[in-house]
Formats: structure tokens, C-alpha cells, sequence
């Protein structure tokens, strides 16, 4: 490989990574092996494909624009380390082959032949210089065909030559005859010895190419595949194709007639080339042809999920057969032992791909059970195709039992040497996994007992060993599927040995605890837990002792099993506590047997690891002593019971069916009796062989009849018995006439047996007129359950509801008031459903009780209704009891003072009462004779006159409230342009009893009393509560009016601040009119100081306007 790595790396100019991932590809790989070693492969081309990069063929490669390296070898031998200098030849190839030819054939050689252009040359340095260039084109022709794959046979250059009377003939005559005539007159002894060496060199190149054999590669070792064998003969039927055309073109036709006229001892030879291409050629056309159905088949199979492949074994081989019938030259052993072993070599290679190769191994660590599972299903796979092949090769002697020709009499080892060896090789890694899934189960292995925890940790030490092992043994580094690689059974060698360690100590743990073993199935446990490990040859010889110490075990517990029968069987009436006596009795000689085949069933556990011996016919006889004596037992005690049995059933057959009670109480007449007699029965019934008298198979013959008889009975007694115990005394009037047609029909039954023919009908019709007034009364129970629950309802509805801020939202809400009116009227729809089950008319008196009584209900959920929202309404109007604030006004200040709203008088709770007596209202009538509603009651009419009180209390305090806050009435009721008015003219404002004063115009000061006792009012309204309470209960919020005072403060506020803005403004002006502004605190004009005025209004929080403030700064 190292002068085909340098030179392809120079040439390519490939780096030493990429040359080893090339050469390690398991495809690479065989195409060099088949290089190296096979005689026939001459040719290995290196080349830069555009789709798969670096690529190795041994055909040269089609449509390759790049440069392609060609190894060639000299000779048809095997390329080695030591003779591959001079064997291998390396070349670069391009398009140079096909522009010499190009260039010889077009151009040189006809310019050379031309008289005229070569007539001013040396004389014969143009022929020679032709016969050159035609050598080197025909080398160019050679080397071009083999890189091919193909045959070239050279002309002689003699051809080209004046073969007669001077003339020159290069290109091929059409005219045959011409040239017969001059290969006539030959006399040019070159040309005929150029025609002869010619012939001997066709015959070396043909006889070369037809010594080739398909099977060359098997000789030599190696391992190919069936397209090998494919490929082999579609390039050889192509090849031999080829060289027929050359044999039949015009100059062949010339060499032969040359050969033929001049009688050259090489004519025969020539002859014998053309016969032996014709017949090679009808030999690679039949092979090829029968090939292709074989070929086709095993490229479906290449194409297919491995887990098909074994189904299709019988196919492949059907394929081979039929070639075998059907060609006339690959019917040859030595063919068919090559092809077989190449299809070998096929299903060889996908099993290791398959397998993943070296990645068999890791499997170990992985998932040993998924890996042992597919090298199981490449060994039956395999397995398949070999028994595909002696089906067909049987088929073939049963056939051709007259035409040996027809058989197969080749040893069947030469086809499946390779593929024995695999799957010896199979075997081995089959063998590791099975024992390493085996030993894997000590992970989950826990041992009770004393020592137990000691005997765990030791297993779990085996465990750890193993796992160490069998990581050592996934780390190697070698291929176990490659049957020629050695190191694995060295390493396989080398996993043995500890492994047989481990099983010598796990012997040592299996044995102590085999001999802590006091029962025999705890020993069974065991060797069930251990059950994978125990079939390994070296454990179970080691543990033979125990074993045997195991069979003894049993032996004592069947003797056990024995002694307790006979001091027990005295007993065996009083173990069963709940079945009879003589149930209780087989019961416990089952029990026994149960026992006794416990013990056998431990023994059975290991017995396959037992010696054979007599201790084993021995633990069957003692078990078979103890079954018969059990069965003797079960005899004597069915005779008993059968006996005692007849006797209760004829004392059960004369008792009547039902019987009554003082109280008019229902009842089965010997129920528990019959009872037990059913229950003796059934058991008399699992038991085989039980032979019963008379009254006892009479009734066992009519137990289903008699237990359907009893059940019936029992259900029309339960139902007869609740109507009478849970009937109101209102509803019994309703139902009296059906209840006397039944005493009819009960009368009838009490004077039947339980032997008595032909009662089903009779209980039957009973029972369903039971069952008819039992669901009647029952849903009449249940609509009238259903009324009360909706009754009783109501006393918990709350008319009156708070908001979130604890606030009355002012009475019941629409959906209270729609639920009351669906509950009245589903209560008049139950009211009628019953009215229908009960089948009485609406005039009947005693259907007008039962409205009556649903009536008084009605009445008594609604007055608890009514006066569970009055005694809210009430407890929430109580200062010392309530929890909140119940109704909220506002006080609103108004153009004629300040009002409630809404307002604190009869009107704030008449709404919230009306709307509680209305939810009264909304019930319907139940009873015809009964009017109204239900709203009339001394005690509701006390509950409102306490509700009215304390309004009328609440609304005394909220207008004392309100007359508190008059002292404000001024800021509304006062004229604001009056009172200014007088204040510009006297300073201040007059009282009433003034009529006459001073006419004193106010100063600055005059104006700073007036907005200082402006903005202390208006701070002092600010403070007043926002919210305030009465009572407890009735919350009053003052914001409105706050806000409302604050506002008319504040305009008040402003009339005083815009006279001074105004009188600011009117002395800026005229300063600036006269544009001294020096005296502007002297001009007669100012009514006030400006500056002082300005500071004024800053103090008020009144800012100057825009224009003011420049007018200013001017």
C-alpha cells in the first residue's frame, strides 16, 4: 500500500487523514484485497468522483473530467510487499489516450500515406516515420482497452505499406475483391512476417483473456460476491463481442487473407481464434443470461431489512437450481461450488453489516439481550439458507435419479467452508452473551434469612467482578464477525477463565444457602432465583450434594403431610367454620393434597439438576400413598353427607311458601333452612361423584326453579314490607285498594309448598304487582322528599343581600324571585306526578288530605321565609346588634339647600318590604280550597312596625345632621355681587339692623380680612367627614355636599382676587403709557400699591397672567 499511498497523495495532493479514512472503508478495502491478490485484476483506478469524493474501482471509471491514477500490474500474478516495485506500474490519466489516437488516426497517418506531402522526405524515412506513429497508436489502442477492460488486437504496420506495384493503402478497401486480387501477388516477405507475428500475438491475447476464470479469486483466497461473478461475465461476454468485431473487420479480413494466400503455417491458428471467440462468445451469452434472473433476485435481497432475508432463502436457491437446469455451459460443479460460496460471501457481508462489526462487542454494555437476539437471527438466517440448499439438492437427486448429469456431486463442505466458520464463530459470541445475560440477573438477586445480607453482598461482589470482565471484553478492539481475526478468540480465551472463577464462588454462596434451607419450596425460591446459573456443567456438579439433601427434604414433608391426616381426621368437622360440616371436612383433605403437591411441585423445581436415581420413584409413590388415602377419607364423608342431605330436603318440600305475623308482616316460610340446603347443594355440586337420594336430587334437580321461586318471594316480601313500614298516614288511604287485591293473592300462597308444581307463575304475578305499587309509592316517597327539600329551602334563602362594601343593594333579586317561581311551580308538577302513580281523582277526599297536608308545608316554608328577612332587616337596624352599615344616602347641596338623597323617610324601606312580600306572593296554591298568599301574620306585622320605629329614629338624627351644617347657609343663600358690592362701597358687608353708613372705600388690609375668613372657612369645610354613620346602620356620605360648599367658597374666594388682578393690570397699563415707572407707587391714579397688591395675590395662590408678568419685566 505505500507506493500507491505516495504516489495517489502527490498526485492528488491528499493529506494523511483523509488517505486513512479512505483506506479504512470496509468497501475500499476489499476492492484493494481483490487487486493485490486476484491474478485477473490487472487494473486499479484512483480518481475524484464529483458525488462521492475519493473513489476506488477496478473498471475504469465513465464521464471522470478529473485526473484519474491507474495501477497497473505486469503480470498476472499477486502484488506483495517485496515484488511491488517492479510489478506495479503507476500512470496519470486524463484525456491523453484519446488525443494521441485522435491526433494519429486524423492527422499524422494520412499526411505520412499522402505521396505528395512526404515526396520531398529521405526516401523511406516516411515509412518508417508511418509505421512508428501507427506503433505507438496501436500501444495508445492496447492501453486505452485495458484500461477499459476490453481486448485491443493490434494491426501490422505492414498494412500501410505499397503491398503491390507501389500503391498505398491505408485506410480500410471496401472493395474485398480488389484487395484478393492484390493479396495475390504478395511477395513482400516482411509483410507476411509482420502478418504472422501479428496472428501469434492475437492468439497470446485472446488465449490470455479466455484462461481467465471467475473463480480465480476464490483460488486465491479470496472472499468475493456474487456481482463479481456478474460483473466477471458481462465483461467478458463485452470483451469477447469486442474482439469478434475486430476479427470480422476488413483488416482482419486482410491478415487472414495474407495468412490464407501465402499458406502460413499460422493460418490454422487464426482459425482457431475465430472458433474459439465464437464459442466463448455463445458461452458468455448463455451464462450471462441465465444469470441475470440470480442476479436480479439477490440485488432485491441486498435491498431487503435483514429480518426478511430468511424468507427468502428458498427463493435464492430456487434461482440457483433453475440455472443449474437450465444453462448448457455453467451446469459445473467447480462453477456452481464458486457461485454458491460468493452467495455465501453475500449473505457473509450483510450479516456483519448487520451486526455493525466491532460494535458487536459494546453491545455487552449496552443491550446485551437486543444484541443476542440479532446474532440468533443471523444464525437461523444462515442456518435457513443451508437448509434451503439441501432441499434443493435432495430435489435435484430425486429428480436426476436417471441423469446423473442433473445432480450436484460436488462435497457440500467446499460451499460452506467460509460460512461454517462464521458461524462457528457465531457460536462463540452467541455463548458470551447467553452467559453474560445470565450472570447480569445476580444485579437484582437479594437473599433473605440470617445471612442473607452477607450472602447478597457476596453475589453482588460476583456481580461487580463480572461486570469488569465483561467490560474488558466490550473494549477489544478487534472485529469478532471476521472469522480470520484471530485476537478474539484470545480474548474470548481470556473472558473464560474468570468467568469460571465467579461460578466457583457463586457455588460457594448456592451452597450455604441451599443448607440453611428448612422447607423445601423456600429451597425451590431458590433455585428458581438461581435457575439461570444452575445449568452451567461446573455449578451443577459442584451443587449434586445439595441437591440430594433437597429430595430428602421432601420425602420428610410427604411424611409430615401423612401424620397430620391420621392424628387430625377425628377433627376434620370443626375446621371449616363458615360451609358445612362435611364441605369443611373435604375441604381440608383438599388442603392437605394442596399440601402434599406443594412438596412435590419443589421437588419438581429441581429435579432436572437431580441425578436419576430411585429417590425419585420414590417421592412419586409416597405422594401417590398419600393421595389414595385422602380419597378413601372423601368417600366415607360424601356417604355421610348425602345421607343427611335427603333427610333436610324432605322436611324443606313440605313447607308452605309464606307465612304472616300479628303485625301483618311478610315472610319466607324456612328461608335460612332452605338457605343452607341451597348453599350444601352447590357445594354438592362441585364435587365429582357425590351420589345423592331421592328428596336430595329432587331438589338439586330443581334448584334453579326453587332458588328463582325464593328469590322472587324474598323480593316481593322486602317491597310489600317497606311500602306498609315507611307509609305516611296521609298517603295509606291512597293506596288501600291495591293493598286488599294483594292480601288476595297472599292468602293463595300460604297454602303452597316449596314442593308444590307449577307456583312461578303465581309468585311471578304476585311479585310484579308488588314491585308496580312498591315503584309507585317509592317515587311518590321521592317527589314528596323532594318538595320538602325544596320547602326547606326557602327558610334558608336570603331576600336581602349585601354589596360588596356592606350595603343593602335594596331588596330581593330578580333571580330569588324567578327560583321561587320554578319551585312552586315544579312543586304543582310533583303534585301531579304523584296524584297519577297513586291513580286517585281530584275529588277524592282523600287526595284533598294529601294537598292538605303539602299545603301546611308550603305554608310553613314561606311564613319562615318572610320572617327570616325581616328579622335580618330588623337585627341590621340595631345599633347594639348590627355588624355594618345596611342602606347609604347622600347629602346633596341643591339651589334650595341641602337635601337627602335618597330621602330619610318612609319611602327608603317601603321598596325592600314590598319586595320581601313579594317573594310571598310568587308561590301558587297547592289546595283548591285555599286563597291568598301567605304573607298574613301577626308576628311579620310586629317585625315591620320595629322596622318603621327605627327608620323614623334614624331620620330625626340625620336631619338634626343637616341643621348642623346650616351654618354655612350663607355661601348659597347670600347674593355674591350685592355683597361685594357693598363691601367696594363701605369695606364691609352690613348687618341687618343698618340701613345707613359711611360710604368708606376698602384698602388692601380691607381686602386681606376678606380672603384670610374666606380661606379659614374653606379649611375648615375641607376637614368635615366624608362618611358618617347614624344609628349604626344608616350611612350618610357628605362628599356631595363638601365638594359642593367647597366650590361656592372658592367662587367666592375669586370675586375678591379678580378685582385685584383687574385694578394690577389697570396700573401697569397706565405706567406704561406714561413710561415712568418710578412713580408708579405715588400716581394718583393706582388705586392700590401694586407691589403690595401683587404680594397679595401670591399669598392667595392666584399667579399673574402671562402678559401681566411681562409687562412686568418691562
Amino acid at each position: 500500500m505505500d507506493p500507491v499511498r505516495s504516489f495517489t497523495g502527490t498526485s492528488l495532493r491528499l493529506e494523511e487523514e483523509r488517505w486513512r479514512e479512505f483506506v479504512s472503508d470496509e468497501g475500499n478495502q476489499v476492492i484493494f484485497n481483490r487487486f493485490f491478490t486476484a491474478r485477473d485484476t490487472c487494473h486499479l483506478f484512483v480518481y475524484q468522483d464529483p458525488d462521492l469524493g475519493l473513489s476506488l474501482s477496478t473498471a475504469f471509471p465513465q464521464n471522470i473530467q478529473s485526473k484519474i491514477i491507474c495501477v497497473s500490474k505486469t503480470g498476472l500474478e499477486a502484488a506483495t510487499a517485496e515484488n511491488s516495485g517492479p510489478v506495479l506500474i503507476f500512470q496519470e490519466t486524463d484525456d491523453v489516450l484519446n488525443f494521441l489516437i485522435c491526433v494519429t488516426e486524423k492527422v499524422t497517418c494520412p499526411l505520412l500515406s499522402n505521396l505528395e506531402s512526404s515526396s520531398r522526405w529521405v526516401a523511406g524515412v516516411a515509412d518508417e516515420t508511418l509505421r512508428f506513429m501507427e506503433r505507438q497508436k496501436n500501444e495508445a489502442l492496447v492501453m486505452k482497452a485495458q484500461i477499459e477492460g476490453c481486448t485491443f488486437l493490434p494491426y501490422p504496420d505492414g498494412l500501410h505499406s505499397d503491398a503491390v506495384g507501389g500503391t498505398r493503402i491505408y485506410e480500410e478497401t471496401e472493395n474485398m475483391a480488389q484487395w484478393h486480387k492484390l493479396a495475390g501477388n504478395v511477395s513482400d516477405m516482411k509483410l507476411l512476417h509482420a502478418c504472422d507475428w501479428t496472428i501469434i500475438e492475437w492468439a497470446e491475447l485472446v488465449s490470455e483473456f479466455l484462461r481467465r476464470d471467475s473463480s480465480q479469486a476464490v483460488l486465491d483466497g479470496a472472499k468475493p460476491l456474487p456481482s463479481e461473478e456478474f460483473h466477471f461475465w458481462k465483461n467478458r461476454l463485452k470483451n469477447l463481442l469486442f474482439i469478434q468485431q475486430q476479427l470480422m473487420s476488413s483488416r482482419a479480413q486482410q491478415v487472414a487473407s495474407i495468412a490464407q494466400k501465402a499458406e502460413s503455417v499460422y493460418w490454422s491458428t487464426l482459425r482457431d481464434i475465430y472458433r474459439d471467440v465464437q464459442e466463448g462468445v455463445k458461452e458468455a451469452e448463455d451464462v450471462t443470461l441465465n444469470l441475470s434472473p440470480l442476479e436480479k433476485k439477490l440485488e432485491e435481497v441486498e435491498q431487503m431489512e435483514y429480518q426478511q432475508l430468511r424468507d427468502n432463502m428458498a427463493s435464492v436457491m430456487e434461482e440457483v437450481r433453475l440455472l443449474w437446469i437450465r444453462s448448457e455451459f455453467y451446469c459445473k460443479s467447480f462453477r456452481m461450488v464458486v457461485l454458491l460460496q460468493k452467495i455465501c460471501n453475500l449473505f457473509i457481508h450483510l450479516s456483519r453489516m448487520y451486526l455493525r462489526g466491532q460494535e458487536v462487542m459494546r453491545g455487552l454494555l449496552s443491550d446485551p439481550g437486543l444484541v443476542l437476539d440479532d446474532v440468533r437471527l443471523v444464525v437461523w438466517t444462515l442456518q435457513a439458507f443451508k437448509q434451503a440448499y439441501s432441499r434443493i439438492r435432495t430435489q435435484l437427486e430425486d429428480r436426476s435419479q436417471d441423469t446423473v448429469s442433473q445432480r450436484w456431486d460436488f462435497p457440500s463442505h467446499l460451499v460452506f467452508f467460509h460460512l461454517d466458520s462464521f458461524l462457528q464463530r457465531l457460536q462463540g459470541i452467541q455463548e458470551v452473551f447467553s452467559v453474560s445475560l445470565q450472570l447480569y440477573q445476580l444485579d437484582r438477586v437479594v437473599l433473605s434469612g440470617v445471612r442473607g445480607r452477607m450472602w447478597t453482598d457476596v453475589v453482588q461482589d460476583v456481580y461487580q467482578d463480572f461486570l469488569c470482565h465483561v467490560t474488558v471484553l466490550s473494549d477489544c478492539n478487534c472485529d469478532p464477525t471476521d472469522p480470520d481475526d484471530q485476537s478474539f478468540e484470545l480474548h474470548l480465551d481470556q473472558f473464560q477463565v474468570p468467568v469460571s472463577d465467579l461460578e466457583r464462588r457463586l457455588v460457594s454462596v448456592l451452597s450455604r444457602a441451599l443448607g440453611n434451607c428448612s422447607v423445601s419450596s423456600s429451597a425451590a425460591k431458590l433455585v428458581s432465583m438461581f435457575g439461570f446459573v444452575l445449568d452451567r456443567p461446573l455449578i451443577r456438579d459442584q451443587l449434586h450434594p445439595h441437591l440430594i439433601r433437597l429430595v430428602e427434604m421432601v420425602l420428610t414433608e410427604l411424611d409430615q403431610t401423612e401424620q397430620v391426616f391420621w392424628s387430625q381426621r377425628e377433627k376434620s368437622k370443626t375446621l371449616g367454620m363458615f360451609s358445612p360440616t362435611a364441605a369443611a371436612g373435604l375441604c381440608w383433605t383438599q388442603q392437605l393434597r394442596l399440601r402434599a403437591e406443594h412438596s412435590l411441585r419443589s421437588y419438581r423445581t429441581f429435579q432436572h439438576l437431580c441425578v436419576d436415581s430411585g429417590e425419585s420413584q420414590l417421592v412419586q409413590q409416597k405422594f401417590q400413598h398419600i393421595v389414595d388415602l385422602l380419597q378413601d377419607f372423601r368417600d366415607r364423608v360424601k356417604s355421610d353427607w348425602s345421607s343427611r342431605l335427603d333427610s333436610d330436603c324432605g322436611y324443606i318440600l313440605e313447607q308452605p311458601l309464606i307465612q304472616i305475623n300479628q303485625r301483618g308482616i311478610l315472610g319466607v316460610n324456612s328461608s335460612h333452612k332452605l338457605e343452607a340446603v341451597l348453599r350444601e347443594l352447590r357445594y354438592v355440586s362441585r364435587e365429582r361423584g357425590t351420589e345423592l337420594r331421592p328428596h336430595a336430587a329432587r331438589l338439586f334437580a330443581r334448584r334453579d326453579y326453587i332458588t328463582q321461586i325464593y328469590l322472587n318471594l324474598s323480593q316481593m316480601v322486602s317491597c310489600y314490607n317497606k311500602v306498609l313500614s315507611h307509609i305516611l298516614q296521609v298517603e295509606l288511604p291512597l293506596i288501600q285498594d291495591q293493598l286488599q287485591d294483594l292480601n288476595q293473592t297472599v292468602s293463595a300462597l300460604q297454602r303452597k309448598t316449596w314442593g308444590s308444581e307449577d307456583v312461578q307463575q303465581l309468585v311471578q304475578q304476585q311479585t310484579d304487582k308488588v314491585l308496580v305499587l312498591y315503584s309507585s309509592v317509592s317515587e311518590a316517597r321521592a317527589n314528596m322528599d323532594a318538595m320538602t327539600l325544596i320547602i326547606q329551602g326557602w327558610a334558608e334563602l336570603c331576600l336581602l343581600q349585601r354589596s360588596g362594601d356592606s350595603l343593602l343593594e335594596g331588596g330581593a333579586t330578580e333571580h330569588i324571585h324567578g327560583r321561587i317561581r320554578e319551585e312552586g311551580q315544579e312543586l304543582l308538577r310533583l303534585t301531579q306526578v304523584n296524584r297519577t302513580l297513586y291513580r286517585v281523582p281530584d275529588s277524592s277526599a282523600s287526595w284533598i288530605r294529601y294537598l292538605d297536608h303539602i299545603e301546611d308545608k308550603v305554608q310553613d316554608g314561606v311564613f319562615k321565609l318572610l320572617r327570616r328577612s325581616l328579622h335580618f332587616l330588623c337585627d341590621s337596624m340595631n345599633p347594639q346588634s348590627c355588624s355594618g352599615a345596611l342602606l347609604a344616602v347622600s347629602l346633596q347641596l341643591k339651589e334650595t339647600g341641602s337635601v337627602f338623597e335618597p330621602s330619610v323617610g318612609d319611602d327608603l324601606l317601603m321598596k325592600i318590604i314590598s319586595d320581601i312580600h313579594t317573594a310571598a306572593s310568587l308561590q301558587p296554591r297547592i289546595s283548591m280550597g285555599r286563597h291568598g298568599n301567605y304573607q298574613h301574620s301577626p308576628e311579620l306585622s310586629e317585625l315591620e312596625r320595629e322596622v318603621m320605629q327605627r327608620l323614623l329614629q334614624v331620620r330625626e338624627e340625620a336631619e338634626r345632621l343637616r341643621a348642623g351644617l346650616d351654618r354655612y347657609s350663607h355661601l348659597w343663600q347670600s347674593d355674591r355681587q350685592e355683597v361685594f358690592q357693598e363691601f367696594l362701597t363701605y369695606s364691609r358687608q352690613l348687618g341687618p339692623e343698618e340701613l345707613e353708613a359711611d360710604k368708606t372705600p376698602p384698602t388692601l388690609k380691607d381686602f386681606r380680612r376678606e380672603i384670610d375668613s374666606l380661606y379659614r372657612l374653606s379649611r375648615e369645610v375641607a376637614h368635615l367627614d366624608e362618611v358618617i354613620v347614624l344609628h349604626g346602620w344608616l350611612q350618610v356620605d357628605l362628599r356631595p355636599f363638601r365638594d359642593s360648599l367647597l366650590s361656592l367658597i372658592h367662587d367666592w374666594k375669586s370675586m375678591y382676587t379678580e378685582f385685584l388682578l383687574d385694578s394690577v393690570s389697570d396700573s401697569l397699563q397706565k405706567v406704561c403709557q406714561r413710561g415712568d415707572a418710578a412713580d408708579e407707587e405715588s400716581s394718583p391714579s393706582s388705586s392700590f400699591p401694586l407691589t403690595e397688591t401683587i404680594i397679595l395675590l401670591e399669598a392667595a395662590g392666584v399667579e399673574l397672567p402671562e402678559h401681566l408678568s411681562a409687562q412686568l419685566q418691562c
